[in-house]
């Protein structure tokens, strides 16, 4: 009987070196730049070693998948549990820095099965927390879900956030500023101010006199 091949440990730093790198290269050239040869070079290791944690590229590519999924994930149940949950998570959609790599694992699987099935369950996982934390929020919020189903308001969020990140890394800004606008509107509607806005707005406003600078609230005014 055949012995299952071993492989390094999850925990190891050059484990998560090589992940890194692969990363990297990703989000800078695309997944067509990563090979084994490529990778053990950026990391300054052996190609032996790269194929000692990774046996093949699959196992390099869903490795680099699985993690940034489950930060992801960490990072939507925060969003999520938020006071203004729908900014949150528009705003985590909105970062090019996620939409750039996930637009590259879902070019590679068009070519590789394992991946695609990798961001299909991932997927499905994501929605299924969305739906669950938000449709109760959006009720609170006044929005009849026969109207604005919850799900809608998700899908919506998603297509628009990936075609402007998408179209932003092309130079395509045509609309942008409109859309940005008119999504800040609603959010506003629903969940009031940006807290930065806030801040600025609570921020004392500064003057200058003979004893120097000093707070405008502080002096009275």
């Amino acid at each position: 009987m055949a012995t299952a091949r071993r492989t390094g440990t999850e925990t190891s730093k050059t484990r998560a070196t090589l992940l890194d790198v692969t990363e990297r290269l990703m989000r800078n050239e695309g997944y067509a730049a990563v090979s084994s040869r490529r990778v053990a070079s950026e990391a300054g290791v052996t190609g032996a070693l790269v194929h000692y944690y990774f046996p093949t590229l699959d196992d390099l590519f869903l490795a680099v998948f699985r993690r940034g999924a489950e930060r992801n994930l960490e990072r939507h149940a925060r969003a999520l549990e938020s006071p203004r949950p729908l900014r949150a998570l528009w705003e985590f959609n909105i970062d090019p820095a996620g939409t750039e790599l996930l637009v590259e694992f879902m070019a590679l699987a068009n070519h590789r099965k394992s991946i695609k099935r990798e961001i299909a369950n991932y997927s499905k996982r994501f929605r299924r927390l969305q739906l669950e934390l938000l449709s109760n929020r959006l009720q609170e919020y006044g929005v009849n879900p026969d109207e604005l189903p919850a799900d809608v308001v998700l899908v919506l969020m998603a297509a628009v956030s990936r075609s402007i990140s998408m179209e932003d890394a092309l130079g395509v800004t045509a609309g942008h500023a409109e859309t940005l606008a008119f999504v800040e509107r609603w959010l506003q509607r629903f969940e009031g101010e940006p807290a930065t806005a806030r801040q600025r707005k609570r921020q004392p406003r500064t003057v200058k006199g003979t004893s120097g600078t000093r707070s405008s609230r502080s002096s009275g005014r």
